[in-house]
């Protein structure tokens, strides 16, 4: 059983569970059935909570018998015979008073009666705030301590799956018992399951983790270098350079200057930014040392005639626009400047819980495709759209056909609190992005609560080609920092104005959207990107000179291609450049050799034919060029 270190989800809102989907309340049921399974198999069992969650479900229980998959069909079954009843799922509302009588009975999360007190539900009760209704969901027998929505009855949970199980801490605290996790998933009907579980098959083979390996890609050395913390490998390393210079041409097209920033900064540096102390815990612990010294001290140091002064704290950087505030700073603005845009492929440093890192998926070291546009509010508006307009570029030369851009705003009741608490330029900010995504025809959902801290912000969702979701990228609109970093411009009228500030990543990071790439590609990336873009392939030792000729050629143009010139058999070479997906492979044997052409043959498209060497050479640097799909 593997441990899943991952937080529970949190409490959702009122508003949230109005807006829980049909999908999503189908395997909430589900998880209720599920729960209801259990008990009857193992009456002693006790429950903690039991979400609907990205494709599927997970109900968290304490068991002293471990549950394995082999364990499934014995659960399944009986969820059949729950499902065929097709009892009704009932509300019924309670006091506080009532709900901590039954939790402590024994009543909420089993099969009637007990007399074994529901600690989790009792926990779980202590999270609901005074005066919201407290609801139990009652299906059969079966009862629990739920907010709720379910689908009618239990009938209308159509095809479900249990899927794995592993270890949790209740509530995702270490310091609370470690309860049994079991997953599941559930859909409408048998055709959209099976389709759910032949997606993972693919999904399973185009790992890119294991395709990362087995092309070389990058390494995590987690012995001496660190969990989190990627090393690109050559092949790797050529992606990398190939997307920073797709952006760097790019943003040099749409007028962005390129700036370098340190990896780290002073603490003072954050806390004006407003990062700490909110963001301490993804950030690496503090380096402290006195200036100017050079010595590293753990508490505090001798500062003159003996006396003692805090150490300066230094942070190693986990965002770069403090670093991008500052630079704007450094000299005087006008209007005439505006807009700025600042942009940096920078490396930052989260520290990512280390039951939450995911190959390149979820790392502690990040190189970001930053910018940061400075604009006046005339300005806004084209900025924002253009920005997105670059989202748009990217996904045609990535292949990329479904999208969303997901507009996260603000709530009242975090004004002050969660958001900064200038409720009139949230509403104003807002208003500018939602009539530039209605103006722009972009597809997007509006997603209420979810902003940064600072202003309201889009994250780009895209979908692979075999359907898997990921969160690319961010653009994000920021009308408080600035003001904490004084940062202002001159304006027509003589005087002095706080920007507006865009933060933008269109490329995310390399670790994440290389991760994204090599699933989506299945590895078989194209030409321009391929690590290894051309083989020349002679057929027997008398084709050498030949093969020597061309690679010199393509190389001299800055082609990376390479040579077989081991002593197998052609059919042996062309095989071993298939596994490596080695992009075009250039065949010359003692006909091509004669004629000056070469047979041309398409990582997983086969032979395209002999043609003239010149011919080939030719199309292989235009498509590289164009950035050919």
């Amino acid at each position: 059983m593997e441990a899943d270190n991952s937080k529970q989800p949190e409490r959702k809102s009122l508003d949230d569970r109005n807006r829980m989907t049909e999908l999503e309340r189908l395997r909430h049921s589900c998880a209720h059935v599920m729960a209801a399974a259990i008990a009857k198999l193992w009456p002693d069992a006790q429950f903690a909570a039991g979400p609907a969650v990205e494709n599927g479900f997970y109900y968290d229980v304490e068991l002293e018998h471990r549950i394995t998959p082999e364990d499934f069909a014995a659960i399944e079954a009986e969820m059949k015979k729950e499902i065929k009843a097709n009892r009704p799922f009932e509300k019924v509302i309670v006091t506080r008073e009532q709900a901590m009588k039954d939790a402590q009975s024994g009543r909420l999360g089993a099969l009637g009666e007990r007399n074994i007190s529901s600690k989790f539900k009792l926990g779980n009760l202590a999270d609901i705030p005074e005066g919201e209704a407290i609801s139990y969901y009652k299906s059969g027998d079966f009862i629990d301590l739920c907010a709720g929505p379910h689908v009618m009855r239990t009938g209308n949970i159509g095809a479900y799956k249990l899927t794995s199980v592993a270890s949790a801490y209740y509530k995702g605290d270490e310091k609370n018992p470690q309860l049994q996790r079991i997953y599941g998933t559930a859909f409408k009907n048998k055709t959209e399951l099976e389709a759910y579980f032949k997606m993972i098959e693919e999904a399973k083979r185009r790992d890119h983790r294991r395709i990362g390996a087995e092309m070389g890609l990058y390494v995590i050395d987690t012995e001496y270098v660190g969990p989190g913390l990627p090393l690109w490998l050559p092949k790797g390393g050529e992606i990398v350079e190939e997307l920073e210079k797709l952006a760097k041409e790019t943003e040099f097209q749409a007028g962005y200057v390129r700036v370098k920033t340190p990896h780290i900064a002073k603490e003072v540096m954050y806390k004006t930014s407003g990062h700490l102390p909110y963001y301490a815990e993804s950030m690496f612990p503090p380096m402290e040392l006195r200036e100017g010294a050079g010595e590293v001290s753990k508490n505090r140091v001798a500062g003159p005639a003996g006396t003692e002064e805090a150490p300066i704290k230094y942070y190693l950087k986990a965002m770069n626009c403090p670093h991008h505030h500052r630079i704007f700073a450094a000299e005087p603005r006008s209007y005439r400047d505006l807009p700025l845009r600042l942009a940096e492929y920078g490396c930052c440093y989260r520290y990512e819980q280390s039951g939450e890192l995911f190959g390149l998926m979820r790392v502690r070291s990040l190189n970001m495709n930053d910018s940061h546009i400075y604009c006046t509010p005339e300005q806004f508006a084209q900025e924002f759209n253009a920005v997105n307009e670059m989202y748009l570029r990217y996904f045609k030369i990535f292949g990329i056909e479904k999208y969303v851009m997901r507009f996260s705003t603000s709530a009242p009741e975090g004004m002050g609190k969660k958001y900064v608490g200038e409720p009139e330029l949230w509403k104003q900010t807002e208003d500018m992005v939602r009539q530039v995504l209605i103006d722009s025809k972009i597809n997007y959902v509006e997603v209420p609560n979810e902003a940064a801290f600072y202003g309201p912000k889009i994250d780009v969702q895209v979908w692979s080609v075999i359907g898997r979701e990921f969160t690319l990228a961010t653009n994000q609109v920021d009308f408080a920092v600035p003001k904490r970093f004084g940062l202002t411009y001159r304006d027509r009228d003589n005087t002095d104005k706080t920007p507006l500030c865009i933060h933008r990543a269109p490329l995310g990071t390399h670790e994440r959207f290389i991760g994204f790439l090599i699933e989506h590609y299945a590895g078989n990336f194209p030409l321009w990107l391929a690590p290894q873009q051309v083989r020349v392939l002679p057929v027997t030792d008398d084709q050498i000179d030949y093969a020597k000729g061309i690679a010199k050629e393509l190389r001299s143009q800055f082609v990376r291609v390479d040579m077989d010139v081991t002593g197998d058999k052609i059919r042996g070479k062309i095989q071993k450049a298939e596994t490596e997906k080695i992009h075009t492979m250039l065949i010359v044997g003692g006909r091509e050799q004669e004629s000056n052409a070469v047979a041309v043959r398409v990582h997983g498209k086969g032979d395209q034919g002999v043609k003239p060497r010149t011919e080939v050479i030719a199309d292989i640097l235009q498509a590289i060029k164009e950035r050919r799909p």
